[in-house]
């Protein structure tokens, strides 16, 4: 039986891949999750996607989850006279929130976000257009920021502003936001992206949004504000609030310096797992894909880096989205996981021995992973899951046995496409007499040549199949 890849792919949908051929391709490369990104795209272009996606998948038999990412308060300067400028080191630049918003040129341009002047102090280094142009603060007037340039480059219009070591106080959640939570309650997304909170208070008042909408969804905390990872309770705080992170690599690269995205990266890749959490890894993890129909070496690295640190996803932007090869990258970061969870290390648990369970389903769910590990017959777990938290807690335990979650709900399955190890099934326990429950479970995969006599399987379920976290009984049983 050939090896099933565990690590998940998230693709953002673009100009590049919105047709109904670009997205079963997509699909069949490796696709589990689709991002529309809010901050590109209008409504009317999301709404044709997310239906290309959901009928696509259903034909193909797929369990595709869809995301949308908000765009949040990106603060970006206007624009310019022609379209574009080049920076110089040394030369004057000033940055205003009264100067003509079409009227920007090589010294002074206009700003969206007044309150960034308030923000700003002598001294201070502000990034331009993801860290390739720095800008030094030499004063603040009440409308402008004059400062020196210290790295030069081409700047064009609309590109961000962040400030060197975070500290910017534009609040989470911005009108547009509130317009675009609306609309993923509408297409019935299955995850929300919250960009640039600073604590958890950030993530409930999102998640409040997102329930008065009518929507299950659950929310997603991009990292990218320094703030979010200056220390362990900021971080941890972040993650307790929400149902995953995303490591935004690029927002948080510029406010906390490159030397330590890295380290950073691991940290939290790690907290989300301790915490049960998803955590899903971002930005530029194949960015010459845009380009060219391989990777480089270094980026194999990246995404083999990332898998063996057990992230439950590794995330294509540009290249899926806007790129010259947007099945070649998702195709390529398939085989890449692929071959990074060949290694033993990928699939060597330390187990939690130290810690002490709360939750009847959450100790059905460790102790059936710790029999998966030692019993070498196990080729399955099933479980059968109303809300899919069995399987995710099963998942944050590293192992090479597949987690197959059963479940009657659309919404779960779909969900559960982003988990690490963990495939969705269409499986309704309640219609079944009790009796044949188990055999039937097991034939499925059984059909689909996962499974052949002698083999043995973990099943978990709980008395009821209608309570979410009623998860309460193991089984061991050889197939037939």
């Amino acid at each position: 039986m050939n090896a099933r890849r565990r690590t998940k792919i998230v693709a953002t949908l673009g100009p590049a891949s919105s047709s109904a051929q670009r997205i079963e391709a997509l699909i069949l490369a490796g696709m589990d999750v689709a991002r529309l990104n809010f901050s590109h795209g209008t409504a009317d272009e999301h709404r044709e996607r997310a239906r290309l996606i959901r009928d696509i998948s259903g034909r193909l038999g797929r369990h595709i989850a869809i995301m949308g990412d908000l765009q949040g308060p990106k603060i970006r300067i206007a624009r310019f006279a022609e379209g574009a400028v080049t920076l110089h080191a040394g030369d004057p630049f000033t940055l205003s929130t009264d100067h003509p918003a079409d009227a920007g040129d090589s010294h002074i341009v206009g700003i969206d976000y007044p309150p960034l002047v308030r923000d700003c102090a002598p001294g201070d280094e502000l990034l331009l257009d993801d860290g390739r142009v720095i800008l030094r603060v030499d004063r603040v007037e009440d409308s402008s920021v004059h400062t020196t340039v210290a790295v030069g480059g081409p700047l064009s219009n609309n590109k961000g502003i962040n400030r060197r070591g975070g500290g910017i106080s534009a609040p989470s959640l911005t009108d547009k936001d509130r317009e675009d939570i609306r609309l993923a309650a509408e297409l019935e997304l299955d995850y929300v992206a919250v960009s640039f909170p600073r604590t958890g208070a950030d993530i409930e008042q999102a998640r409040s949004l997102v329930r008065a909408a009518g929507s299950p969804a659950w929310i997603i905390a991009k990292i990218e504000r320094a703030e979010a990872v200056a220390d362990d309770e900021a971080l941890d705080g972040l993650i307790r609030a929400s149902d995953g992170v995303m490591v935004a690599r690029g927002d948080l690269g510029v406010e906390i310096g490159d030397a330590r995205l890295a380290g950073i990266q691991k940290r939290i890749i790690q907290h989300a797992r301790t915490l049960n959490k998803l955590v899903i890894t971002a930005t530029q993890m194949m960015e010459s894909m845009i380009a060219s129909p391989l990777p480089t070496r270094a980026e194999v690295s990246d995404v083999a880096n990332a898998v063996l640190d057990y992230t439950d996803a590794v995330m294509l932007s540009a290249e899926s989205a806007s790129g010259q090869y947007p099945v070649e990258a998702v195709a390529a970061m398939a085989r890449v996981c692929l071959g990074a969870e060949q290694e033993p290390t990928s699939t060597r648990s330390h187990h939690r021995l130290g810690e002490t369970f709360t939750r009847c389903d959450d100790t059905i769910a460790l102790a059936s992973m710790y029999a998966a590990n030692h019993f070498p017959g196990i080729k399955a777990i099933i479980s059968l899951t109303e809300s899919g938290h069995t399987p995710l807690i099963m998942s944050r335990i590293r192992s090479g046995v597949p987690i197959h979650c059963y479940t009657r709900h659309v919404t779960t399955q779909r969900r559960a496409a982003l988990f690490r190890g963990v495939y969705p099934e269409a499986f309704d326990a309640a219609a079944l007499p009790p009796a044949e429950v188990s055999d039937a479970a097991i034939d499925i995969l059984r059909a689909r040549g996962l499974l052949e006599a002698g083999d043995w399987i973990i099943l978990t379920k709980g008395d009821f199949y209608s309570d979410s976290g009623g998860t309460n009984g193991l089984k061991i049983l050889r197939v037939q």
